[in-house]
């Protein structure tokens, strides 16, 4: 049995929908515009998160003087705010002309390049006073376009990834953390003071690393040290693996990802920055964006209920947890190399635009309202986040899933009661199973290959949220729901 009370724990920030889009050269491409679209209308996404790709802006002229050109940047910029999105700023793309060496490029991809050819330039800028004038013209071109007042509502950070051979200083070997932050923090000073040259008003911060916890905690001495504005603590946090998933057995674990977030919490708090706001820039059950079963089969599970179960247990544990986050970003990069509708990439529509139940979690979380409600569940594997919002409407939000997400569990009738009488109200009921909104597994009903045009239909409307009910409250009679292994349930409670 569940039970909703009416006591109102707390009021919640929504750190749930948001998401890094990549590659951030397809916001004007076509296909990249169609799922940015898609899920503006959908409401399944308040923040998106970019690259500012100066290696797209910046160039030299004639007299080797910085140049800016910023027509791609302001058109992907334009694109963006249009639809409603909130952004947050990667200032990363170290321009050839003003980087300390043109030879250590990476692709961070399977293919030889990144998308359209490109490559990742990690090496460290020549003279950091043109890395904080890159960071100053790019900031005050934004305010000047958009305004303080939009631009101030933004975050922006410095850099991606900078513990990583494959972003920063790929010519040392991986594990020189030191080395790499040391020449980081001074590309953190230089971006600081460009930023603030145009304005206080800029949330900042840094550093967006992938794992280190000593990069982090020498990064932060350093803040403190200089007395740095740092308005919010960038971090990446994979569950696992493609590797350790198929070499190693390391299944996706939700507690996986909180034993992360707590680490980093611990080593914050032990330099003092405790108060300071967590933005967790990429998530992610497993890396890897553009792995797929190729590389480790386990990672079918990204077409799966699995993934919308997962990211509903993933939202319960960290509101059971003094997170202290502000924004969570699933991270939807790869999805440019796909060749297939069901391969096991990272992203929420397949290639031919078949949303996955990843994608639907999103959409019905976004439903949740402003305010944690007190309730009783007394089954281990029920994971329910029960909200309201001002209106006094009810969302409830709850999963069914073991610890791993493969260990059989038994289909079990559940029934939901609320002590507030919601008798004449609309009651609303959305489900993600194996057998609903799941493309995939009617993908595999289906026993085709190929999808025809008319396959590709039906896998499109199976992708579409539909209520399973909705109906008028009469009496007081429990709402009923059938549990199977890693479904998730949305009902709504409005008048």
């Amino acid at each position: 049995m569940i039970s909703i009370g009416n006591t109102t724990k707390r009021k919640i920030n929504n750190f749930w929908n948001h998401c890094l889009f990549h590659p951030t050269d397809a916001v004007e491409d076509a296909w990249g515009g169609r799922i940015l679209d898609r899920i503006s209308e959908d409401g399944a996404i308040r923040t998106v998160r970019i690259y500012t790709m100066f290696e797209d802006i910046v160039y030299t002229d004639e007299n080797g003087k910085l140049k800016y050109d910023f027509r791609v940047s302001d058109l992907r910029l334009d694109y963006l705010v249009q639809k409603g999105y909130d952004l947050l700023l990667a200032y990363a793309g170290m321009p050839d002309h003003i980087a300390a060496s043109n030879t250590n490029k990476t692709s961070v991809s399977k293919n030889k390049t990144r998308y359209k050819g490109k490559l990742f330039n990690t090496s460290p800028p020549r003279d950091y006073s043109l890395w904080e004038e890159i960071c100053y013209e790019y900031t005050r071109h934004n305010v000047e376009r958009y305004g303080i007042e939009t631009v101030s509502k933004w975050h922006c950070h410095c850099f991606n990834e900078p513990d990583l051979p494959s972003f920063f200083m790929s010519e040392l070997p991986k594990d020189e953390i030191q080395t790499r932050c040391k020449e980081y923090c001074k590309l953190y000073q230089s971006f600081e003071r460009g930023i603030r040259r145009v304005s206080d008003r800029i949330r900042i911060g840094g550093p967006a690393i992938a794992r280190s916890l000593d990069f982090l905690g020498s990064f932060l001495d350093f803040v403190r040290e200089k007395n740095l504005k740092l308005d919010y603590i960038a971090v990446h946090n994979y569950g696992t693996s493609p590797r350790r998933m198929h070499e190693e057995g390391d299944l996706i674990c939700v507690r996986n990802t909180i034993k992360k977030h707590e680490a980093y919490l611990d080593m914050i708090r032990s330099h003092g920055f405790g108060n300071t706001e967590i933005i967790v820039d990429e998530w992610g059950a497993a890396s890897h964006g553009f792995f797929n079963k190729d590389e480790a089969p386990e990672l079918m599970f990204r077409e799966t209920e699995v993934f919308s179960a997962y990211y509903v247990k993933l939202i319960h544990q960290m509101l059971r947890t003094d997170s202290n986050i502000l924004k969570m970003m699933i991270c939807l990069s790869g999805q440019h190399e796909m060749t297939e509708d069901f391969s096991g990439f990272r992203n929420f529509l397949t290639l031919n635009f078949i949303a996955k139940p990843i994608y639907n979690a999103y959409i019905l979380a976004s439903r949740l309202g402003e305010y944690l409600l007190d309730a009783e569940v007394e089954n281990k594997n029920l994971f329910v986040i029960p909200t309201k919002n001002d209106q006094g409407d009810y969302a409830v939000l709850l999963s069914y899933s073991s610890d791993n997400f493969e260990q059989t569990l038994p289909d079990r009738e559940e029934t939901v009661s609320f002590i507030e009488n919601i008798s004449g109200r609309k009651i609303t009921v959305w489900r993600i199973d194996k057998n609903t909104t799941n493309p995939y597994r009617l993908y595999q009903k289906m026993g085709i290959g190929t999808p025809c045009e008319e396959d590709l239909k039906l896998l499109r409307e199976e992708g579409r949220l539909k209520p399973v009910q909705e109906y008028i409250r009469k009496g007081t009679d429990s709402i009923n729901l059938k549990l199977t292994a890693n479904c998730t349930y949305l009902i709504t409670i409005t008048e």
